[in-house]
């Protein structure tokens, strides 16, 4: 019985980006490292792709760093070399490494503050999207991703959220149009189901979730988003859309701005007990 072994036509979108120096550097030490380790039991690179399943070609592509490896390969690699736990621990790296550069280096920012305020009025805040809200809004993206970066950009979204599971929690707090919250991305359970989501977690005693309701009339937030994150050393980063060309900034003249206009804009928005009882009217209306 023949053997189909994947090639790099069946794994589109694991290239390395030659632009991301870390993301190479990562790569390239993994690959040395598969490559020693085949070397020194004396394995030849098709056999051993052909026991992990992969042609010889993507395998020399792998240990010369042009091509990330999946999860599942280093786990057959630490077991055909028996590595004991040694390649297979190289995974977290390796997935950080798929994620883009910018939400790499976002979601670094995210896991050290210790304290985060976000105001949205043209989507749900990444950190709040359900896996299929998240879905629903990538597949719609021009120019279209195709599949294999659609999942690459959704587990990176999502793996931003893990700051819910820090401990000690950071202080979150979330202003978010009414108008974008009534819009039905991923039709109607999807839909459901992000409003009952916003609820689990406005609900938890280090997040603040306000309403922006659309009767509210004119404020500083409608120019864009604005997110301010501080650390534990008293710095602080902030960035909006509608201000220094809505790049991240840690001057201190640029953050006073920044945060003056994002206290106008949660003292604007309903309070959190009458937000969350807003997101439960919209549930019993559909």
């Amino acid at each position: 019985m023949t053997v189909e072994l994947r090639t790099e036509a069946d794994e589109p979108g694991w290239e390395v980006d030659p632009e991301d120096e870390w993301g190479v550097a990562v790569i390239a030490t993994v690959g040395r490292q598969l490559k020693l380790r085949r070397e020194a039991v004396g394995m030849r690179a098709a056999e051993f792709g052909t026991a992990v399943g992969y042609g010889e070609d993507l395998v020399y592509k792998i240990e010369g760093g042009k091509r990330i490896p999946r999860p599942e390969y280093l786990d057959k690699a630490d077991e055909v070399l028996g590595a004991e736990g040694l390649l297979a621990a190289m995974k977290e790296d390796v997935k950080k490494v798929r994620y883009p550069q910018k939400v790499r280096a976002l979601a670094k920012m995210e896991a050290k503050a210790v304290e985060i305020g976000v105001y949205e009025c043209i989507t749900v805040s990444g950190l709040l999207q359900t896996p299929d809200h998240a879905r629903a809004l990538f597949e719609v993206w021009q120019p279209a991703y195709s599949e294999d970066d659609l999942e690459r950009v959704l587990a990176a979204r999502m793996a931003r959220q893990s700051i819910f599971d820090r401990s000690p929690a950071p202080a979150l707090s979330f202003v978010q149009e009414e108008a974008v919250l009534r819009r039905p991305v991923g039709g109607t359970m999807v839909w459901r189901r992000q409003l009952e989501h916003l609820l689990e977690v406005g609900r938890l005693r280090n997040v603040t979730l306000q309403v922006m309701p659309t009767t509210g009339g004119a404020h500083p937030g409608l120019m864009g988003r604005i997110e301010v994150l501080k650390f534990p050393d008293g710095t602080a980063v902030g960035r909006s859309d509608g201000a220094f060309n809505g790049r991240p900034t840690s001057d201190p003249r640029d953050l006073r701005i920044l945060e003056l206009r994002y206290g106008t804009v949660r003292a604007q928005a309903l309070p959190p007990g009458e937000s969350l009882t807003l997101i439960e009217h919209m549930l019993g209306e559909t």
